[in-house]
């Protein structure tokens, strides 16, 4: 028994240091007239920086894993067969806010007529400020529909990754240019759309509404090879992870054979760590930290955050994509504290 505890403690510690596996190089190819920059690791492609005009944010679409599986739905720029066509400004990983100042960044798209459009804000892609190593640091403006700057946002990504696993921490400091306020919203903040085979299965048409109140049909389409089912750290499984505040959640799948595990890890360094999960089984895989009362009615008080021009704030995820086999809850737990800062502890 004593030596099963030492097999299993060196397996955890080589998963953590990656021992026998070096970390693959990491590379930029910047394309400014296609608006994207690609990132690569070990020559393939990871994923891409897209940042074009009719998106009303910078997105990391499409994302793949070690092994070429792309773990993103196509819609609504590349559309692939049974995919849902809901949502479609939920794209790649993105990070953004349904309340600031009253304007919804999250629900932004083509799909808002021009009449309403005032009601939205997006983000504008600025440019690169530095692209060394593995870390990406780009800048953009949070604006609203006459293209008033409301933030500053500097970017920071951070990419790795080995023979079976991507990873990309994306640290967002945001600086107001003008008073804004951020208002407890479900609708937050770092987002992941997920290819259908990490959807949940089901056979029947689900309603979802947004914080406007705007209701979206999400029907039943062809289940073959579709078998997502998600984890917290709090031991919740599959829909009972909404909500819930988690110090990370994760959502496992197999596609095209392969077991793949998609880990997303708050930081504590973040406001209100840990943040509510905002997890759906329609492929919506997304970590909310100013979602407050939108999650849980009964908190006492409204969860806000206030910036006066020059005040900056952060927020700060690290996403990890492990493919040939599900992470375990404890390796998931290895994960987070590693990141955090916690490792051995």
């Amino acid at each position: 028994m004593h030596m099963k505890r030492l097999i299993s403690a060196f397996a955890l510690l080589s998963l953590l240091c990656g021992c026998g596996a070096k970390d693959a190089g990491v590379s930029f190819v910047q394309d400014p007239a296609g608006r994207k920059i690609d990132v690569m690791v070990d020559g393939s492609l990871f994923t891409s920086l897209i940042y074009p005009e009719d998106v009303a944010k910078p997105i990391l679409w499409p994302v793949m894993s070690a092994s070429g599986k792309e773990i993103t739905r196509g819609y609504p720029r590349a559309p692939r067969a049974f995919e849902s066509t809901d949502h479609p400004h939920q794209i790649g990983i993105w990070f953004n806010f349904g309340d600031v100042n009253g304007l919804d960044f999250w629900n932004n798209s083509f799909a808002i007529p021009a009449e309403k459009k005032d009601s939205y804000g997006s983000i504008l892609f600025d440019k690169v400020l530095s692209a060394k190593g593995n870390t990406l640091v780009t800048r953009s403006n949070w604006v609203d529909n006459s293209g008033n700057v409301l933030m500053t946002e500097e970017t920071t990504f951070t990419f790795g990754g080995s023979k079976d696993e991507r990873t990309v921490v994306r640290s967002a400091k945001l600086t107001a240019v003008q008073t804004v306020k951020f208002t407890e919203n479900k609708e937050g903040m770092l987002g992941l759309r997920v290819d259908r085979s990490f959807e949940k299965p089901t056979d029947k048409p689900q309603l979802y509404t947004d914080a406007n109140g705007i209701v979206t049909e999400v029907k039943s389409v062809n289940n073959e090879g579709v078998n997502g089912s998600y984890v917290n750290s709090l031991g919740d499984k599959g829909d009972d992870v909404w909500s819930k505040r988690a110090e990370w959640t994760m959502l496992n799948g197999t596609k095209e054979g392969d077991d793949i595990s998609i880990l997303i890890i708050d930081s504590k360094k973040n406001p209100n760590y840990p943040g509510w999960s905002h997890a759906r089984g329609y492929g919506l895989f997304a970590l909310n930290s100013m979602g407050g009362r939108a999650f849980e009615p009964g908190l006492p008080e409204a969860v806000t955050y206030d910036l006066k021009p020059g005040q900056s704030v952060t927020f700060c995820y690290k996403i990890i994509i492990k493919n040939g086999g599900f992470l375990t809850p404890e390796e998931a737990s290895a994960y987070a504290r590693e990141f955090n800062g916690k490792a051995g502890k």
